[in-house]
């Protein structure tokens, strides 16, 4: 469709559904960007792993015997077989192949196999597990399969000082330092950049969204926060708290500023995390795209330890944004039919106060050409 004075085109229909495009999207960017893994605190323990799917690979994260986390190709050196078969748990000494008994130390070295010392001349390192780039921020790890993974600081770090517009700014809310509330898996039947699109727009957001409103009322307007760096939406005058019934929240976190309370930061960090800044607690999305029409979403509430160690409550402070997610994705898994329709086949439009999308559009198409 022709671009007006006021609609821009859209990506078209085949982006969201052809099986080709979404492996070249797995290849080019989820596994040639960094992609976050899992909350950190998730493996208090060495030995304590836990498997996760980025692109076409599937990776082992594992907290080692002197503390520090490390991730590995999920595949055995020897015939190809999974090392780790459950998504989630914990060894003693080594991570075992099932299939010929090979073990790798938890520094991803090779330890043990039927015959090895017979074998004197393999290297127990070069045919040990493939390792992966793992960096931490923000409480979690972060992966990326890259040969030569693009600087961190450029670009995770650089998405939320650029969304906030002041380095300091997300820092304030001492984000690692939270404890994990109350975690909610998603399995979205749509494209994984449905959801982006509806993240980071609020033209949505009267409609579908009454409770949101409520505490956001200029969301009602149709500008999401993401529009303008550095703006937060402002809690409505009666609003105590972001609750899902506008009652109290745990009080604002130690750090988080003046400036910051009262309000909401939404921030995108490309290609599967969004954060969501209030003064009391941090929400946490992170999207696992699984196929051209299915995404996966882990949503993490996060406060602060005695909150959560105190044993209060979360429920109205979790509803609130367990309902945005679940009618959002709900508009999302409305929309994935219709990206099929030769009605789309060209795409649709984006109105003024989307036109923020145009720039994500572009990246996506970026990546693809390489």
């Amino acid at each position: 469709m022709t671009s007006t004075s006021s609609l821009i085109s859209t990506l078209p229909g085949r982006s969201y559904t052809d099986p080709a495009l979404f492996e070249a999207e797995q290849a080019r960017i989820f596994e040639a960007l960094w992609f976050c893994a899992l909350r950190s605190d998730e493996l208090a323990r060495p030995g304590a792993f836990r498997t996760v799917q980025v692109g076409r690979e599937n990776v082992i994260v594992v907290r080692g015997r002197d503390g520090a986390l490390r991730a590995f190709l999920n595949v055995c050196r020897h015939r190809g077989a999974r090392v780790c078969v459950e998504e989630t748990g914990e060894v003693k000494r080594t991570l075992k192949c099932a299939y010929h008994a090979w073990a790798y130390d938890l520094d991803g070295r090779l330890a043990a196999a039927p015959n090895l010392v017979k074998m004197p001349d393999v290297d127990r390192v070069a045919y040990g597990l493939i390792a992966v780039a793992l960096r931490e921020w923000l409480g979690y790890a972060w992966v990326c399969l890259a040969d030569r993974p693009p600087s961190f600081e450029d670009t995770v770090v650089h998405a939320a000082t650029e969304r906030l517009g002041d380095p300091a700014a997300i820092g304030h809310y001492r984000t690692d330092e939270l404890a994990l509330g109350r975690r909610i898996r998603y399995d979205v039947r749509a494209n994984w950049k449905l959801i982006v699109e509806n993240f980071m727009e609020c033209y949505h957001c009267a409609t579908i969204h009454p409770e949101l409103t409520a505490v956001l009322p200029e969301f009602a307007g149709g500008y999401a926060a993401q529009y303008y760096v550095g703006h937060g939406a402002e809690f409505a005058e009666r609003v105590q708290g972001f609750t899902v019934d506008g009652g109290p929240g745990f009080g604002r976190l130690p750090d988080v500023s003046a400036e910051q309370d009262r309000r909401y930061y939404a921030i995108t960090v490309k290609p599967q995390v969004f954060v969501n800044l209030v003064p009391d607690h941090v929400i946490v999305h992170r999207m696992f795209p699984l196929a051209a029409d299915r995404t996966v979403v882990e949503c993490d509430w996060l406060y602060h330890p005695e909150v959560v160690a105190s044993g209060a409550d979360l429920s109205r402070s979790v509803e609130l944004f367990h309902r945005v997610n679940e009618q959002d994705f709900d508009a999302c898994e409305r929309t994935q039919p219709g990206m099929s329709s030769r009605a789309y086949r060209s795409g649709g439009v984006l109105v003024p106060s989307e036109h923020h999308l145009a720039a994500f559009h572009d990246w996506v198409n970026q990546r693809l050409r390489g």
